[in-house]
Formats: C-alpha cells, structure tokens, sequence
C-alpha cells in the first residue's frame, strides 16, 4: 500500500505509463528469479532507491529505468520486510544463527 505522500504518483499517467512499458522490456519476469536461471512472472516494479517525501517528484529518482526492479512477490518481500523481521527493537536483530545481537 502506498503511503499517502506517494498515492498521486503511484496513480500519475507517468507512473503508470513508466511502470508498464519497464515491465515489457524485462519480459514481465522477475529480474532477480532470472539472474538465478529461474523464470517466474514479477509482481511489482520495485525503486532500488527508497521514494521519500523529498524525493517523490523527482523524475530522475522516480521515472528513471536505471533505479527501478521488476520483482515477484517473494523477491520483493525478502527486500522489504526480511530485514525488518529480524529486528526486534531498536539497536537488537536476530542473526544468522538466531542470536539476539547489537545492530
């Protein structure tokens, strides 16, 4: 869900127009599936540079092809909220062995 400082550029012509024509030039397959030999449909066009308040309308951050992913949902859930997960409050995380460390 996008949040409400990003909602008039997620529903922007140049948004959409921008995120359809990317998606046929990857195939409409996830970028990341694919640089692992595995072919499976993406899920949604992911900003490699996280959208702010102060960046939103910037087309160089927003609209430019170089900064932005084609992921499937599993890609793009591992982006977003795989990391997240492992933190548990500010300053701990779990790590690869599941021992709570210092961030």
């Amino acid at each position: 869900m996008a949040k409400k400082w990003a909602k008039a550029f997620y529903n922007s012509k140049e948004w959409r127009e921008c995120r359809e024509a990317y998606i046929k030039s990857v195939n409409g397959l996830c970028e990341r599936c694919l640089e692992k030999g595995i072919i499976k449909p993406g899920y949604i066009v992911h900003h490699t540079v996280e959208l702010t308040p102060e960046n939103i309308n910037n087309p160089e951050i927003t609209l430019n092809w170089d900064l932005l992913e084609y992921c499937c949902k599993k890609c793009h859930d591992e982006e977003h909220f795989v990391e997240r997960a492992k933190v548990t409050r500010e300053g701990l995380k779990f790590n690869e062995a599941g021992e709570l460390v210092e961030c």
